[in-house]
This record gives C-alpha cells, structure tokens and sequence, in this order.
C-alpha cells in the first residue's frame, strides 16, 4: 500500500492565495481613478473586480502589479483592496445601475433648475454599494450647492458628493475618439492631463489652425507634447536659427531648422536660400 504524502503545514495558505500581502494597479470610477489595492489573491491584466476606496465598494479593472516601477510612473493614486471578481450579479448590477443614469441626471437638473443655479451637469455615478451619488458639473465660477446637496440626499437617500471639473475632464468623461481614430488619451492612459502650449506646436512644425490641432475638449491636443521632448532636444543640437555658421562654403547665416531630417535652412553669402545638413558645419557663431 502506498504511503500517502505527508499533510501541509497549517500555516500554508490555501491554493491562489499569497502568503505576502499582493498589490496592484487598478481603474476604477468615472474619472478612470488609478488606485493601489492590496489583494488576497493573484490577478491578472484586465480582470473586472470589485474594490473597497474611500468612496465606497465599486468595480475596477486591474491594470497591473503594484510594483515600484509602476508606482513611481503614477503621479497621484489611491488606496484600497480587492474584494473579488466580478462575478455575475455584480454585472447585472452594474448594467442596472447604468440604466438609472438618464433618470438620475433628470432629478439632479430638476433640483438645480429649482435652485435657479449657475451649472452644467456633466455626469451622474452612483456607486456599486450604494454609499454615494457623485455628480460631476462645469461652472464659470464657485457654486454654493449647500441647498442643492440636501435636496439630492432627500431624493437619492445617500450621500451626495458634488465635484466642480473642467472642460479637459468633461471630455474624458464624455468622448469617446479623437481625430486620430482612436480612443481619447485622458480616457484611455492618461492620468493626469499635463499641460499644452502654442508653443509645443510650433517646434514641431504643426497646423497652427486651431480647429486642427485642438481635441474633444476645445483645447490643445495632449499629443503635442508626447514627442515635445524630442523635439526640443533635437532642436538643442542643431545652430539656433539667426546664428552664423561657418561652412566650407563660406559663412551662412540660419534661417531655420528642419529638426526631423537635421538639416538647416540658410542664407549664403550671395543671398541664396539652400538647405544644408547640420553636419557640415564647422563652427557656429552665436547671434
């Protein structure tokens, strides 16, 4: 007869868990909140879970492991935990909630048109468990919404979170695809919206027609700055335009830089305009 394997520790956790305390990433919320959840046992990207924030129990999708790397990535998050997966009451839940959204925001703007109140609303979040409605509006200026907080406990018998945002953040709650075929950045990776300037657009030779280089929000789109950078450093290396470079061809004065093919845009000696490669300078002479 054969001996049967000796029985595990006690101590052992059961299959799935971890004995060390797990971390992840996770999305949760209207605004796509990235947040640090501990958890009891392993997830994997995409997962569809339920988590415990201050604001209350909610879903979230896990991004990734909470590793140092990726917390140092992250400019602001939250914590909590993992609860569990979704399982398909939760689902069916959700989609409940999902369903009360158009009457929910009529009761909201009826309570506001009461008030007489300078707002727009943006979006209504009724959170999984019940704990809090957050209603999110754009405003010229401060809003006094006491009253208007009450009203809203009595008819959705919760807490009620108000949450003044801009127009950048009523895109990312309300668009869906840019210009570019895709999704919205601030809906999609972006956690925090950086700020854009003329400027970004013009180092990397962009339409400078406001209807082209602007996004869902009405300001500049958040792209010009991924590749910025690069263009400022690539722009740091070459002769600045007015500056005078010697060649062997003769001195030549910069009247502008082609910073992708690093080539510069002169004026020679004779007045000629020529396109020369950054390479074949000799020495620069500041302006």
């Amino acid at each position: 007869m054969p001996t049967p394997p000796p029985p595990s520790p006690p101590n052992d956790p059961p299959p799935g868990e971890s004995s060390a305390p797990l971390e992840y990433v996770v999305r949760y919320g209207t605004m796509r909140t990235l947040g640090v959840m501990t958890a009891k046992t392993t997830f994997g990207y995409g997962d569809d879970v339920i988590v415990r924030t201050d604001r209350g129990t909610e879903s979230g999708t896990v991004l990734c492991q909470a590793t140092p790397v990726a917390i140092a990535a992250m400019q602001e998050s939250t914590q909590g935990r993992i609860l569990r997966l979704q399982d398909v009451d939760d689902r069916k839940q959700l989609a409940y909630l999902k369903t009360l959204t158009d009457a929910a925001m009529a009761t909201c703007q009826r309570c506001v048109d009461a008030l007489d109140l300078q707002m727009e609303l943006v979006d209504v979040e009724q959170i999984l468990g019940g704990e809090r409605v957050v209603v999110y509006f754009i405003a010229p200026q401060r809003v006094d919404f006491r009253q208007l907080v009450r009203d809203l406990a009595k008819e959705f018998q919760t807490r009620i979170e108000m949450r003044q945002i801009g127009v950048r953040d009523e895109a990312k709650i309300l668009a869906d695809y840019g210009d570019c075929g895709r999704p919205i950045c601030c809906a999609n990776h972006l956690t925090k919206m950086p700020p854009v300037s003329m400027k970004m657009a013009k180092l990397q030779k962009a339409t400078l027609d406001p209807n082209k280089i602007s996004g869902r929000c009405g300001r500049l789109k958040c792209c010009l700055r991924y590749e910025f950078e690069t263009y400022q450093s690539l722009a740091d290396a070459l002769p600045p335009v007015g500056s005078q470079v010697v060649t062997r061809d003769g001195t030549m004065v910069v009247l502008n830089q082609e910073i992708l093919s690093g080539q510069l845009l002169v004026s020679t000696e004779d007045r000629r305009r020529i396109l020369i490669n950054a390479s074949d300078v000799l020495t620069v002479q500041q302006k």
